[in-house]
């Protein structure tokens, strides 16, 4: 009887070597995704390896870890789709590469992407996406594929995303997509200045979103805040260059959700186009933007630190009587101070068919080359209390 026992042990123990797991943890199975082919070289296509570890790990019946070791790993357009049957970690300690040729991903507007999964962490390592030759194509005027954002989550409740550092994405970095329960915490997402539409983080229709601790250095907006999102907190940010912290734009359809119980707290704007902004198309919608804080943030040359624009209308086209249908209330902006890149620091152009309503201003300290900046207001209502300058235009 004990022989069988050893015999079963160690056929149990040869079986999980050939798999790619290790048995150091009995409570985790571990797939390294070198057993399932995967190349460190940067050359050779390992995105059926990473799938099929991918594979292994959501089949799972006790909590499973993908572990990407140290080197560079040639990734085309790879979905890993769930449900899982227990939580999956992606640990990475290398470096996931997009193709040098940008054309490779096609048209599917992904790169990396998780779908369907329930608890799911991925951790460390580095993203790649060689996005320069795209947005050469794009400048050039030539006609292009859509692009693909580096890593996206759809459909993915109870989400920790941390440490990893994404350079150079073709579009947005980092996609919080109809996901519950999600903490982003200490990424670095980079990519120059003048790169277009390279979005930090984007969140759209999700709920309970945290995220703490990020370095954000981009060509649009280093985070966006789109319809159909609550309760999301960000802390300890440091943005620019970028089009700082954006929600919205919204309004472009009728049929938009708002926005609601959104913090910002603790953050770092240098050089950015915007600091904190609200933006909305002057269109009909049924959306709206309520309850959110900004507050104990620092503006290094910014040029516009403090902004609510609605009057959003590329090109002056379908925006009838250029009037927005956003509604805008209970904003509040409080120890917001530092330097404007221009005269107008703090500039509210709210909507005439729906001015803004119960915007709160306290301790702003916003200069202009050392000097008094200006504030300008239209169509808003609300309150200011302690030092105020700009002089408050409520």
């Amino acid at each position: 009887m004990a022989g069988n026992i050893v015999e079963t042990v160690f056929w149990f123990m040869s079986y999980s070597v050939l798999l790619g797991f290790s048995h150091a943890d009995p409570t985790t199975a571990t797939y390294n995704v070198l057993t399932f082919g995967a190349k460190p070289d940067g050359k050779t296509e390992s995105t059926e390896a990473f799938i099929k570890a991918w594979q292994s790990a959501c089949v799972s019946l006790m909590p499973a870890t993908i572990y990407v070791p140290k080197g560079r790993y040639l990734l085309t357009y790879t979905n890993f789709r769930g449900p899982c049957k227990r939580k999956v970690t992606f640990l990475i300690a290398g470096t996931l590469v997009a193709p040098e040729d940008y054309q490779a991903l096609g048209n599917s507007g992904f790169w990396i992407l998780f779908n369907h999964v329930q608890n799911l962490v991925v951790s460390g390592g580095y993203l790649d996406a060689k996005g320069a030759g795209f947005w050469n194509c794009r400048r050039s005027g030539k006609s292009c594929p859509v692009g693909a954002r580096s890593m996206t989550f759809n459909l993915v409740n109870n989400l920790v995303v941390s440490g990893i550092t994404s350079i150079n994405s073709q579009l947005s970095h980092l996609v919080i997509n109809t996901c519950n329960n999600v903490v982003v915490k200490n990424v670095k997402l980079i990519a120059p200045a003048d790169s277009p539409n390279t979005d930090g983080i984007h969140v759209e229709r999700s709920n309970g979103v945290t995220i703490n601790g990020c370095t954000l250095q981009t060509g649009d907006d280093c985070i966006s805040i789109a319809d159909a999102t609550y309760n999301l907190f960000m802390s300890n940010i440091k943005c620019g260059p970028g089009h700082g912290v954006s929600i919205g734009s919204l309004g472009k359809e009728m049929e938009e959700k708002g926005v609601e119980n959104v913090t910002l707290t603790n953050a770092i704007f240098s050089g950015s186009d915007n600091g904190v902004r609200i933006k909305s198309w002057a269109r009909p919608s049924k959306g709206f933007v309520r309850n959110v804080l900004f507050q104990n943030i620092l503006m290094n040359n910014v040029e516009n630190p403090i902004i609510i624009d609605q009057n959003y209308c590329p090109h002056n086209k379908d925006c009838p009587g250029q009037t927005s249908g956003i509604k805008i209330s209970q904003v509040a902006y409080m120890n917001i101070h530092g330097s404007s890149a221009t005269p107008e620091a703090v500039t509210f152009d709210c909507s005439p068919s729906n001015p803004c309503e119960g915007i709160k201003l306290q301790d702003i300290n916003l200069t202009y080359n050392n000097e008094a900046a200006t504030s300008s207001c239209k169509n808003i209502g609300g309150t200011s209390s302690g030092t105020l300058a700009p002089e408050s235009c409520l």
